[in-house]
């Protein structure tokens, strides 16, 4: 697996080809930010309290925050950069486990499909597998990122 973070046109991509990111630590400001940005203050995720008395007995990263997570580390990672043209979306996502405050995390990445438009010559279809675990190895988000690259000629 390559740490990288040299951007990839369309035709840099093969299937097969990995990437790993680097970890981070999940805070409290992550919790703030996620919930302001998004409006979601379930209590769930913004009430110590609350959380303490439920299911995780904490609070846990809201789910659309934790596929927010997954994408940062694919555009941290560079490849992405000035070549893509969309996030296109994804044929599966899965979240089996909680991201606590204090976890730290990090991306696999595996590309496993390349494919040029028919309808275009300037971009191509890449997507990208990913997993996403915490500290201990446990998986918290899994998922294939569909993106729209440009070729080299674009």
């Amino acid at each position: 697996m390559a740490y990288s973070y040299e951007p990839h046109y369309f035709e840099d991509f093969e299937v097969g080809q990995e990437f790993r990111s680097v970890g981070r630590t999940v805070t409290e400001t992550d919790f703030v930010m996620h919930s302001a940005l998004s409006g979601d203050w379930t209590e769930l995720h913004t009430n110590r309290h609350y959380a303490e008395d439920e299911y995780f007995g904490e609070r846990v990263a809201h789910g659309p925050m934790t596929f927010v997570l997954a994408t940062g580390f694919v555009y941290r990672c560079g490849f992405l950069e000035r070549t893509v043209l969309a996030f296109l979306g994804m044929n599966y996502m899965d979240i089996p486990a909680p991201v606590r405050m204090g976890d730290s995390v990090s991306l696999a990445m595996e590309v496993t499909e390349t494919r040029p438009f028919s309808s275009r010559d300037d971009a191509g279809l890449v997507v990208v597998d990913t997993e996403m675990t915490r500290q201990d190895g446990e998986v918290v988000f899994a998922g294939d990122m569909k993106f729209m690259i440009k070729t080299r000629g674009a």
